[in-house]
Order: C-alpha cells, then structure tokens, then sequence
C-alpha cells in the first residue's frame, strides 16, 4: 500500500534531482516491492529491493527510514531509500 504525497514535482524538476544524486518522490526505475506500507511523501531510489527476504519480524531503523513490524516493511512518512538498497 502507497499513501501518496503532498506535493508534485515536475518533470524538469524530477530530471534536476536525479542528475544531482538526489532521490524524487515516488518510487524508481526497476525498484521491486513485496509486503510493504509506503507512508506519504516517501522517496525510494532506483534498484531498491524491499521484500524482507530474510524474514525479519520486527525492526527498528528510523534513521533509514523504515521499521518492520510483524514481517512488514513500512516506509516512514518524508523518508528516503538510497538507489540500491535491499530491505
């Protein structure tokens, strides 16, 4: 489930944030996700994989912008996930 966001981001605007390194909002390019709640405002780069792959049932890992609860990933509201990272 994806809750959405406050904002949009132009096209010209999307294109600025990838040339400099940055994360838009939304979801990127060949980004796969399984059993997951995206808060609102959330910026998940490209190549990400959240599936919980090892089964993990609880976590805590604000400062990465996500917890697991229950086998879930949920991405917190405003977070970023770097391009490539595997949850």
């Amino acid at each position: 489930m994806m809750m959405g966001a406050d904002g949009y981001q132009t096209d010209a605007e999307i294109a600025s944030l990838l040339e400099n390194g940055k994360v838009p909002i939304g979801v990127g390019e060949n980004t796969k996700i399984r059993k997951c709640i995206i808060d609102k405002n959330a910026k998940i780069g490209r190549n990400v994989i959240i599936a919980n792959a090892d089964g993990v049932e609880e976590a805590d890992r604000p400062e990465e912008g996500f917890y697991i609860r229950s086998g879930i990933v949920v991405v917190v509201k405003n977070a970023t996930i770097k391009d490539g990272t595997v949850i």
